[in-house]
């Protein structure tokens, strides 16, 4: 691609509940949420706040890992691929309450469907998840390096996570 080709822009937007549902669930606290009281009436529990599937119950194994993610260097980011994992719902809790990082998803079979991509900023006081074959970006913190805990269901393959280049690189603007 040449300096002046056109690329295609993506604004961000605030992460919000409705926005998100097609991608996966969005992970927070809330008072508007239904809670139960713990730890002898000193925390409020939220229970099931996302499904997290399993769709090779057979071989696939809970992995509970951290992702240490480096903060993005140059804005406007520019996206050259997409990844999925087609057999896993994906769950990404952030470390750092004060942090901010970015869900980019869309939706599509073997291909991303461009049509759907969203760009999220995300709080450091909400995680996500993928749900099963939901193309997403590698998560990508926005101010600071940022640990993440991730569940996600693998057996070791190359059908764990599949990764697509697109065709031209998008700019994801924040």
């Amino acid at each position: 691609m040449s300096a002046g080709e056109a690329r295609t822009r993506i604004k961000t937007e605030p992460l919000s509940e409705d926005a998100y549902a097609n991608y996966g669930n969005v992970i927070a606290a809330s008072d508007s949420k239904p809670w139960r009281p713990a730890n002898m009436g000193t925390s409020k529990r939220f229970n099931h706040l996302c499904k997290v599937e399993n769709l090779r119950q057979d071989v696939a194994k809970l992995n509970v890992c951290i992702f240490r993610c480096s903060a993005l260097k140059t804005i406007p980011l520019e996206m050259k691929l997409l990844e999925k994992h087609q057999f896993s719902t994906q769950v990404f809790l952030p470390m750092d309450r004060n942090a901010r990082y970015l869900a980019i998803v869309c939706l599509g079979g073997d291909r991303p469907d461009l049509n759907t991509l969203k760009a999220f900023i995300v709080t450091g006081a909400q995680g996500i998840s993928y749900y099963p074959g939901v193309w997403h970006y590698p998560m990508t913190a926005l101010d600071s390096e940022i640990d993440f805990t991730c569940l996600v269901y693998e057996d070791d393959t190359k059908e764990d996570c599949t990764v697509v280049q697109l065709d031209s690189p998008m700019l994801i603007e924040i």
